[in-house]
């Protein structure tokens, strides 16, 4: 029998208590601007609160001199906050130590436990469960800007087993939270490698050498010998004299039969999937007009291009080296936007880039490099974000299950 089943049989064997969360929580105090004239407070506003990672992220030093009208909530360690603005978007997190007495907007319901009732943590797991956010889903109010009131949040009832019972779960919870923060943190720094050995690898000027005062680990000072190598015999051509360029054809969603074929618009993904295609081998799209103008893709599938450029390779140049070196020109590419109402890039002046265009030996040695980080970074099946998925999944099924009690009865 583990730890917990333990003290579930010998403190709360027939069940426990339900609770409105307004039962277990105390009250907050909102701040007298008139008597902190001249301190500076750290501001919590809802785009503070991340996400993906529940952490409070970016604040603003504010003053009672300039402090926005919904600045007025004092918080303290150990409090959790809830977005109430567009709840669904799941802005939650707990108040860590330097963020204790600072101010956060009203946009956000402050749930302070009464620890003699509930911990912190319990309540914080409470409010990422799937049960909380469908009470949400259901008492928002607002359609085109959806809220939900804090009596509204603090009407959910949570079950509220012995202290002991609380503590565990938490431990339990906590464990595979910071195993997620664990890959979380590694991916990181992964995508800092990455972007690293990017430009390094696709730097092919001289100045590339003076990344040299950086201390760096063996592995990099031999790349960037090899840089110096490839340098020398690299050749400076036009994306004219190495690729073809392919305008796409101008269909709509109403206009195609649907299918299994991405239609690639823009973005960072297929507009919609039709029946047929219009490039069925590998090849480099760039995005020709709108706020994506400019943004640039690799395929290996059928597709079918619409308002944007289809770039295929000639011989000697590898596409995939091609395509990491347009995307790591992305800044560039979307400062090539004409026009006011909507901006648009011109193929003509795409194809007047220089690129360097090393042996083919050596872009084939980037490509792998690069696709090796790329898989690490962004692969969603086998690289650290499905690791991180897994994990937030398991999260998720071990809090829904282990936060579910029998009610005890009356």
């Amino acid at each position: 029998m583990s730890r917990l089943e333990e003290l579930i049989a010998e403190l709360c064997p027939d069940g426990v208590e339900y609770v409105h969360i307004s039962d277990c929580v105390r009250k907050i105090k909102s701040i007298k601007w008139t008597e902190h004239e001249g301190e500076t407070f750290q501001y919590i506003d809802l785009t503070s609160v991340d996400r993906d990672t529940h952490i409070i992220t970016e604040t603003q030093s504010i003053t009672a001199e300039n402090a926005p009208s919904r600045a007025q909530q004092i918080v303290q360690v150990g409090d959790v906050l809830l977005g109430a603005t567009r709840p669904m978007l799941k802005r939650y997190c707990m108040v860590k130590d330097e963020y204790d007495s600072q101010i956060c907007s009203t946009g956000f319901c402050v749930l302070r436990a009464d620890e003699n009732r509930a911990l912190q943590k319990w309540m914080y797991h409470m409010i990422a469960s799937t049960a909380f956010f469908a009470h949400v889903e259901k008492y928002q109010k607002g359609a085109s800007y959806p809220a939900i009131s804090d009596a509204e949040v603090k009407s959910f009832r949570i079950p509220l087993p012995p202290l002991p019972v609380q503590s565990e779960i938490v431990r339990i919870l906590d464990n595979f939270a910071e195993l997620t923060a664990e890959l979380t943190a590694e991916l990181t720094a992964r995508k800092k490698q990455y972007e690293y050995y990017r430009d390094l690898l696709l730097n092919f000027d001289n100045s590339a050498d003076r990344s040299q005062n950086v201390h760096v680990e063996r592995e990099r000072e031999r790349e960037r010998e090899r840089g110096r190598a490839r340098r020398a015999a690299v050749r400076w051509l036009t994306l004219n004299d190495v690729s073809i360029m392919k305008r796409g054809t101008y269909v709509t969603q109403n206009s195609t039969t649907p299918g299994n074929i991405p239609v690639i618009l823009g973005g960072q993904g297929p507009a919609y999937y039709c029946d047929t295609s219009n490039h069925n081998g590998k090849a480099i799209v760039i995005s020709r007009s709108g706020a994506y103008a400019g943004y640039v893709s690799y395929w290996d599938e059928p597709i079918f291009v619409t308002d944007g450029f289809i770039i295929e390779t000639q011989p000697g140049l590898n596409i995939k080296y091609l395509f990491y070196y347009l995307k790591n020109m992305q800044e560039t590419l979307h400062k090539m936007k004409r026009g006011g109402g909507v901006p648009h890039v011109r193929g003509n002046e795409i194809m007047l880039l220089n690129i360097p265009v090393p042996p083919l030996a050596e872009q084939e040695h980037i490509v792998t490099i690069l696709d090796r980080f790329d898989m690490l970074c962004n692969d969603l099946t086998s690289g650290l974000p499905a690791e991180i998925e897994a994990r937030r999944k398991q999260y998720e099924y071990y809090r829904d299950k282990l936060l579910t009690f029998k009610e005890l009865s009356a």
